[in-house]
């Protein structure tokens, strides 16, 4: 039987995020470089514009999203959000001091917030429960693509002599040219406005099932730390600094590849199955990283790093989506946003301080173990509430 389409708002959210991510990430390798190097700003002020930054975007998720419930209407927070990531480009461009670049970071950060939740639902919304898994594994690997494009634009046009900050007003184009496509293109069923939330005060419907997923993937944020401490265990294992982008690339074509396939199983079984093969994986990964001191041997675990977030990516978001009804999607999505990217910080910070206080094997297996009990918060849970 021949599969459908993915829906045309699905194709055109991929291809917005595919430009947003690869102007992402022709800036974000050399920012803190340009911060320091340019800006005069110490290394932890550049750890106090991160943190700040990625705090406020998660708990922003979770309003854009409820506020999206209540309009009926997601397309004017996912525009904006993509609008106000291309402005903050610009800022950072522009910047001759760092207090600048925070304010652009802000700005970056409080456009993922205003539309990661909103665009989710949007996804949920338009696409048949049979194609969820697909629909935001595709999703998943365009963002991965843009991953892959942004550093080699940025490595080509540095090689062709441009300056940095040159590198930072191209980055403005391909975000700006994102969020004018979808303002023009993309449109909301009608059948979204309709199922909004009637009112503020109403109390949204979150069912046990859909408590307890979030629970098993909070303990899963909780092992997921940043993947700095990662490429700080690859230079220990002997990969040079050049290398490293190389390696990072390789990783984010995994996912690219694969994540739609795996999403797309996802409709076909119990998506369950894929989140528990995928962080049993992760939690295999992280008890052997500690022992990789060869080159070759680092090499190939980090390739494999990429398995467990190509089987899980489509298939938690759409897990989110089958549990809870379509007027509570906006929110829905916010507290799995909300909750994700808070235990990942907070992971993050149990991670760095057992990897310098105690060892970096005690981190690695605090993670493992932390992945290992989210495996099995998800056992005995249902897959699919709503349809």
């Amino acid at each position: 039987m021949q599969r459908a389409r993915l829906k045309p708002q699905v194709i055109l959210l991929g291809l917005a995020s595919l430009l947003n991510d690869s102007a992402s990430e022709m800036i974000y390798p050399l920012l803190p470089v340009f911060l320091t190097a340019t800006l005069g700003a110490t290394p932890a002020i550049l750890g106090m514009i991160e943190g700040a930054a990625d705090g406020l975007a998660s708990i922003l998720k979770y309003f854009a999203g409820s506020w999206s419930d209540r309009a009926g209407r997601r397309k004017q927070f996912i525009v904006t959000g993509y609008a106000f990531a291309a402005a903050s480009r610009a800022i950072i461009a522009a910047a001759k001091v760092w207090p600048l670049v925070f304010v652009a970071r802000l700005l970056d950060r409080t456009g993922k917030g205003a539309r990661s939740a909103p665009r989710d639902a949007l996804i949920a919304e338009v696409t048949s429960p049979d194609q969820r898994g697909r629909a935001f594994g595709f999703h998943r690997a365009m963002d991965h693509s843009g991953a892959i494009i942004g550093p080699l634009l940025a490595m080509g046009l540095l090689t062709l002599g441009m300056t940095t900050r040159g590198v930072f007003y191209m980055a403005v184009i391909p975000g700006a040219l994102g969020a004018v496509m979808l303002a023009f293109l993309l449109r909301e069923r009608v059948a979204a406005k309709i199922e909004a939330a009637p009112n503020s005060t109403s109390p949204v419907p979150h069912s046990t099932p859909f408590k307890k997923a979030i629970l098993a993937i909070s303990l899963f944020s909780l092992s997921n730390s940043s993947d700095t401490f990662l490429l700080l265990q690859a230079h220990a294992a002997g990969v040079s600094t050049t290398m490293l982008p190389a390696l990072w690339a390789a990783h984010h074509v995994i996912k690219a590849l694969f994540t739609t396939a795996a999403g797309s199983l996802s409709d076909r079984m119990d998506r369950r199955y894929l989140l528990i093969l995928g962080w049993t994986f992760y939690a295999a990964l992280y008890f052997i990283f500690p022992f990789a001191e060869s080159l070759s041997m680092f090499v190939v675990l980090f390739v494999l790093y990429a398995i467990p977030f190509t089987l899980t990516e489509g298939a938690e978001r759409a897990w989110i989506a089958d549990l809870v009804p379509a007027e509570a999607r906006g929110k829905s999505f916010g507290v799995y946003y909300l909750a994700n990217g808070l235990c990942v910080l907070a992971g993050t910070a149990l991670f760095g301080f057992l990897y310098q206080t105690w060892s970096p094997r005690a981190a690695f297996f605090t993670g493992a173990s932390l992945a290992l009990a989210a495996v099995l918060a998800v056992l005995g849970q249902r897959s699919r509430v709503n349809v």
